[in-house]
């Protein structure tokens, strides 16, 4: 494990289809860096849940309370002095810009990575409220984050220690991100 650089941040954001990982590096950054970890699908109201528990992709008018639900969370640890990695799928560009609110301290981090890895990974997994059938939505939805959006992007193909150690190195002060 690298050493943890010294800067302040507010906000990581960390995204991804279902199954990149999220929730796993957001761990592992909250870990390494001392920050409070939440995950996103816990802000998601009961109707979100239930459709997706059953195979139904959400549409945009279902995110928006969810988004601003999350978004707010991140103010209030922002008012608060708090920093935070936040787990969210975060898919679309929309998306991003309502969570970063132009924050210069909020960055979002992108998982990114090949779709039958992800696959994979979602088969594997018991007891998610996202059905592996979706993922062909998800991929559907993504709007990969640009250059303006200041993204850290990391490919999946490592070990979680691998991927988390990047990710600080990355946010050291002066680093150039790519």
């Amino acid at each position: 494990m690298s050493a943890v650089p010294d800067f302040a941040f507010c906000a990581l954001i960390v995204m991804g289809v279902s199954g990149s990982g999220k929730s796993t590096i957001a761990n592992a950054l909250g870990q390494r860096l001392g920050w409070i970890v939440e995950d996103a699908d816990w802000f998601h109201p009961a109707s979100n849940v239930e459709k997706m528990s059953a195979g139904i992709a959400l549409t945009d008018a279902d995110r928006w309370s969810w988004l601003r639900a999350v978004t707010a969370e991140i103010g209030r640890r922002r008012v608060s002095g708090q920093s935070i990695v936040m787990a969210c799928s975060a898919l679309k560009r929309a998306y991003r810009d309502i969570l970063v609110h132009g924050h210069r301290d909020t960055r979002i981090v992108y998982l990114r990575g090949d779709k039958n890895l992800i696959d994979d990974r979602l088969r594997a997994r018991d007891a998610h409220f996202m059905p592996p059938e979706l993922l062909e939505s998800q991929f559907e939805t993504l709007e990969e984050p640009t250059e303006d959006e200041r993204p850290i992007v990391v490919d999946i193909d490592a070990t979680v220690d691998d991927i988390a150690d990047r990710i600080v190195t990355m946010l050291a002060p002066g680093r150039t991100l790519s």
